[in-house]
């Protein structure tokens, strides 16, 4: 069995230092090619870590192109050429790549493609100040009292009427039920629904999602897309109640799930008793060139639509505000099951995000966000377009939330290019770092985020980059 010591690692995380010892051991020729890794539990219980430490790591691994897995045997060491060996081991040794849906600090780059963060000047400061003071000088008492499990009426009452204007969804406050951050209300759908359920995810798609799923325990298989979106016959095969899925701007793809898949993917829910679709809306109010893509809820007869939604991507990531709209079928069994949890987010916050919402600043906030987000995609856009670097590169998915698509023409693997850039300065992830099979996705496709970059960097890092992918 592979042991391995974590003494003295200070301020780097497990899951890092245990990448960085499997690589090394791989890189030196300690561990071989086709050389049979542990499984996540075993390894996990030998070395006294935590399994999703343990996964983190392998995922990592997989990433990078120095381990791959299949199906129902487990781990292997990939072969790694000598060149490589000597090639990687220093230029890796100063700063080491996260896993592309770490949220992580940006310092040190001079752009981070990978993160999806609002910049900070973009926040509603002003605003948020002068509504922060009058809550609390005019709701003292309310302030003191504990929230209702499912978040203050008013936020409840505000958000309802938000998602008539702007989604076209007509739900009653009671169904909404607010929590600190998506993550919290995937655990409580986790709890509600049962840990006796598979759930199925997009493949590709945002990895975390999975994390999660498979950090509380739960059955979690991944689903490739066709051009319609998730794909029907995989789902059926793949044995899943629960489907989670972004049918209106999948990520990281774009794709725009069609209307007759949607319909598809409502009888399939209305098929087994136990079926239910979480549909994650997480940019809708990012359409560039179109009007908003209606929601799956919306065309919802059968009521098996679970729509979760949150405020990081328009109002700030450590804002931690979420909510999800349970099927009225589900009310009567959340409040059994799991009515004694209290709110996780502050009444403080949530009345000064109902007065956001009811007085209009959320609404003129986002047409201003919209606007900027459409210049600073065309200035991006642009600087790709005119660099030379770039010539014959196929731009796609341009037109909607707040990343687009870059297929090159190069001989250069992923982590070549990954590489390459980190060392211009430059953080980028390619499209088959969100693949649960990464071996068998399409190569050489940028993923380009550009919500953290500020637009006076727009040029010098496109060019930087351009240098990178050059070489």
């Amino acid at each position: 069995m592979l042991t391995y010591t974590f003494d003295g690692i200070q301020k780097e995380s497990l899951y890092e230092h245990l990448y960085k010892c499997i690589r090394d051991d791989i890189l030196s020729g300690t561990l071989s090619s086709g050389y049979h890794l542990p499984s996540k539990r075993t390894f996990a219980k030998n070395l006294g870590i935590s399994t999703i430490t343990v996964e983190n790591a392998y995922a990592g691994l997989i990433a990078e192109g120095y381990i791959y897995s299949v199906e129902k045997k487990g781990y292997f060491v990939s072969e790694v050429s000598a060149d490589i060996s000597r090639s990687v081991i220093p230029a890796r040794a100063a700063k080491q790549p996260a896993p592309p849906d770490k949220e992580t600090e940006t310092a040190g780059y001079t752009a981070d493609f990978v993160s999806g963060s609002m910049l900070p000047d973009l926040f509603p400061s002003a605003t948020w100040t002068k509504l922060m003071r009058r809550v609390i000088g005019g709701k003292g008492s309310e302030l003191m009292r504990q929230s209702p499990g499912g978040g203050i009426g008013p936020l409840r009452e505000a958000i309802a009427d938000h998602l008539y204007q702007f989604r076209g969804l007509s739900v009653r406050p009671g169904q909404i039920f607010i929590g600190a951050g998506t993550e919290y209300l995937y655990g409580l759908i986790i709890q509600l629904l049962g840990r006796d359920k598979t759930f199925a995810v997009e493949d590709p798609g945002y990895r975390k999602i999975t994390r999660i799923y498979r950090a509380n325990d739960v059955a979690c298989t991944a689903v490739p897309l066709d051009p319609q979106g998730i794909d029907m016959r995989a789902l059926r095969q793949s044995g899943a109640s629960i489907a989670h899925i972004s049918p209106s701007h999948h990520f990281p793809t774009g794709i725009v799930t069609s209307i007759s898949r949607r319909y598809e993917l409502l009888g399939w829910a209305a098929e087994a008793g136990d079926r239910y679709i979480i549909e994650d809306d997480y940019d809708s109010e990012f359409r560039m060139n179109s009007r908003l893509i209606p929601t799956l809820r919306s065309i919802d007869a059968v009521d098996r639509v679970i729509y979760i939604n949150t405020f990081s991507k328009t109002l700030a990531s450590t804002v931690r505000i979420s909510y999800m709209v349970l099927p009225a079928s589900l009310i009567r069994a959340f409040e059994k099951k799991l009515g004694f949890y209290s709110c996780t987010v502050p009444s403080f916050n949530q009345y000064t995000l109902a007065e956001f919402i009811r007085q209009g600043y959320f609404a003129n906030h986002i047409n201003r966000l919209r606007r900027y987000y459409k210049e600073q995609r065309n200035r991006i856009l642009s600087a790709f377009k005119e660099n030379p670097a770039f010539a014959g590169a196929e731009i796609r998915e341009e037109n909607s939330g707040l990343h687009f698509l870059i297929k090159l023409h190069t001989e250069m693997t992923d982590t070549e290019l990954k590489t390459a850039a980190e060392r211009n300065g430059i953080r980028i992830s390619c499209l088959s770092d969100y693949y649960a099979r990464p071996a068998g996705a399409e190569q050489n496709v940028l993923l380009i985020q550009y919500a953290s970059v500020a637009p006076e960097k727009i040029s010098a890092a496109v060019e930087l980059l351009g240098k990178a992918v050059s070489r």
